[in-house]
C-alpha cells in the first residue's frame, strides 16, 4: 500500500475546521494508506461490482466461488463464461437474469473498445458517462471504479450510503455534496477516510446538530 501524502491529510483537517467532530475523527484516523487496484482491468472490476450488487459479502463470495468452479469446468476464465452467455449455467451459480445480461454487456463493451486504457486519462464525469452507458452500471459503480481502480483523488460518492451517512452524522447536516466540495481536490480521500471511520466505529456526531443547509 502507498502511504497518503501528509500534506493531503493536512488539507483534509483544514477543510474540516468548521466541523469539530469530523476534524477530530480525521485526526484520530491519521493519514490513510491507498491500496493498489485489485483488478487488472476495468472489466474485471465491473464484473465483481455487478455480481456483488445488493448482496452481503458472504453471499457474493459464495456466488464467485461457484462462477470460478463453473469456469474451470468449462475450461475458461469467468470472462469467457460470461461471453459464452449460457444463462442456465450462470443462473445455476446464483446470478439473476438481469445480472447475466449486465455481465454480457460488460464483455460486449470491452470488445467494442469502450473499456481501454484511455479511460484512465478522462475526467471522471466523462468516464462515468461511458460506464453508465453499459447495462447494469450506475453512478455508484462508476464512482467506485474511479476511486478504487483509477485512484482518482477527487470524487465524492454522494450515492454511497456509508460515506454520505458517516459525513452527515459527523457534521450534523444533510447536504453532503456542499460540504464535501470544500475538500476538493481530495474528495475521494475524504470518502476513504469516512469509510475507515465508520468501519472502526469512530463515529461521534456533533454535540448539537446544525440545521440542514
Amino acid at each position: 500500500m502507498e502511504p497518503l501524502d501528509p500534506a493531503i491529510h493536512a488539507h483534509l483537517l483544514a477543510a474540516a475546521g468548521a466541523y469539530p467532530a469530523l476534524r477530530d475523527a480525521l485526526a484520530r484516523t491519521g493519514p490513510i494508506r491507498i491500496a493498489p487496484a485489485a483488478h487488472a482491468c476495468v472489466a474485471e472490476r465491473l464484473f465483481v461490482a455487478v455480481v456483488n450488487q445488493q448482496l452481503s459479502t458472504r453471499a457474493a463470495g459464495a456466488i464467485w466461488a461457484r462462477i470460478e468452479a463453473a469456469a474451470v469446468a468449462a475450461a475458461c476464465d469467468p470472462r469467457g463464461l460470461f461471453a459464452a452467455g449460457d444463462p442456465d449455467r450462470l443462473r445455476a451459480c446464483g446470478l439473476s437474469g438481469n445480472k447475466v445480461r449486465a455481465l454480457q454487456a460488460i464483455v460486449a463493451a470491452e470488445a467494442a473498445g469502450l473499456l481501454g486504457p484511455e479511460l484512465a486519462g478522462l475526467p471522471h464525469p466523462e468516464r462515468a458517462a461511458i460506464l453508465c452507458g453499459i447495462r447494469g452500471v450506475g453512478p455508484w459503480t462508476a464512482d467506485m471504479v474511479g476511486i478504487f481502480h483509477f485512484h482518482d483523488p477527487d470524487i465524492w460518492p454522494e450515492g454511497d450510503v456509508a460515506a454520505a451517512g458517516c459525513l452527515r452524522r459527523l457534521i450534523g447536516r444533510t447536504d453532503t455534496r456542499a460540504v464535501a466540495a470544500g475538500f476538493a481536490p481530495y474528495r475521494s480521500i475524504l470518502a476513504r477516510a469516512l469509510w475507515h471511520i465508520k468501519d472502526t466505529g469512530q463515529e461521534a456526531g456533533p454535540a448539537a446538530e446544525a440545521p440542514p443547509a
